[in-house]
Formats: structure tokens, C-alpha cells, sequence
């Protein structure tokens, strides 16, 4: 059957051991942890009112969101990993400010440039090679900084403490649902139902 091997797959990216990046500050306060961690639809519903930059096929029935960190190296990984799937997938790629000072003026620097996904590939270049990602435009729009924190905040209502955060629907389930960590392209299109 076919929905065999669909299950087994979403058993293996619920096994797979996450490769995420998450802030460790024990001298910061304890944010006030929601009442209950959201629904996936809930996430869904949360994660579709940020700001981002879209990549891959714009008319996909399926959107998937992806909450990044500009200096997660496990980041950088999910995007190289979700670039063979652009042709069926689309995805809305929304910066945070969450692990170093640099990730909110280097998000917003991704999202007000001209061609955000080049930015954007530019950057993860960077951090994958160990470098401090992309610089900092000199000037930033006020309403471009904002985004970035609003994105920041959604990112807390998910009760979320790592990045890349993935909120999906699974386009043959229709299951909704979050994954914190970087997946292969193999396991990114299980995930989607791609």
C-alpha cells in the first residue's frame, strides 16, 4: 500500500535526531511560557501572519514556513536542501533574531534587498564556510527591522526555542504539524507530502 511507506517516512523524521540551532542564555529570564503549546493548524495559523521572502513555485497548493536565524549553520543547511524542490514546493523563509546581535539587522538586510533569495544564498554561503554571513546594509527601513521582530515574537507564541523551525501541512495528508532542525531534501519532501 501506499500509505505505508508515507507512514514509515513520518516515523523516520519523527525518529532522525534534529540538527537545530537554539539560544542557551540560563542569565535571561524566563519568558512566560504560553498556556499550551499550539495545534499545528494553530502554528499554521500563527506562522502565515509573519514576514518573509517566498521561494519555489508560487501557485503550490502547499505553502510551507521556515523561521531562520541568519547565523544557524543548521539553517544554511535546510536551504541548500530545499532548493532541488522550488519546482513543487513553496516556501516562505521568515528571518528571527534570535542566537547572536547580528541576526536581526542581518535578517532584515535579507529582506529589503532587491532579490532577497539571493541574499539569502549569499549568506548561508557564508555561514557554511564558517564566515559571519552577509553584510549589514548601511541603512535599514524601520518597517523592514519591525518585521523581523514581529517574526520574532510569532516564533515565541509557537512555545519554539530553535531554529530552522519548519510549520507545514503534508500535501497528501493534510496533516499540520512543526519540525525544529534541518532535514535532507529527501526527508523536507516527505515532510511537505511533496
Amino acid at each position: 500500500m501506499q500509505r505505508r511507506p508515507l507512514a514509515l517516512g513520518l516515523a523516520t523524521l519523527v525518529l532522525a535526531p534534529l540538527a537545530a540551532c537554539s539560544k542557551n542564555d540560563e542569565a535571561a529570564p524566563a519568558a512566560a511560557a504560553p498556556a499550551r503549546k499550539p495545534s499545528g493548524i494553530e502554528a499554521y495559523a500563527i506562522a502565515s501572519k509573519g514576514s518573509g521572502f517566498t521561494t519555489g513555485a508560487m501557485m503550490a497548493a502547499n505553502t510551507v514556513y521556515v523561521f531562520f536565524d541568519t547565523t544557524c549553520p543548521h539553517c544554511a543547511e535546510l536551504w541548500n536542501a530545499s532548493q532541488p524542490l522550488l519546482g513543487k514546493l513553496k516556501m516562505v523563509w521568515m528571518p528571527i533574531g534570535l542566537l547572536r546581535p547580528s541576526s536581526l539587522p542581518q535578517g532584515a538586510t535579507i529582506l529589503a534587498a532587491p532579490d532577497p533569495a539571493k541574499a539569502m544564498t549569499e549568506n548561508e554561503a557564508s555561514v557554511l564556510q564558517r564566515g559571519g554571513g552577509i553584510s549589514v546594509a548601511s541603512s535599514l527601513p524601520d518597517e523592514v527591522v519591525a518585521k523581523v521582530k514581529a517574526n520574532t515574537e510569532l516564533f515565541r507564541q509557537l512555545d519554539a526555542d530553535s531554529v530552522p523551525l519548519i510549520v507545514y501541512r503534508n500535501a497528501q495528508t493534510g496533516q499540520h504539524g512543526m519540525h525544529a532542525g534541518s532535514l535532507d531534501t529527501a526527508r523536507l519532501a516527505a515532510l511537505a507530502g511533496i
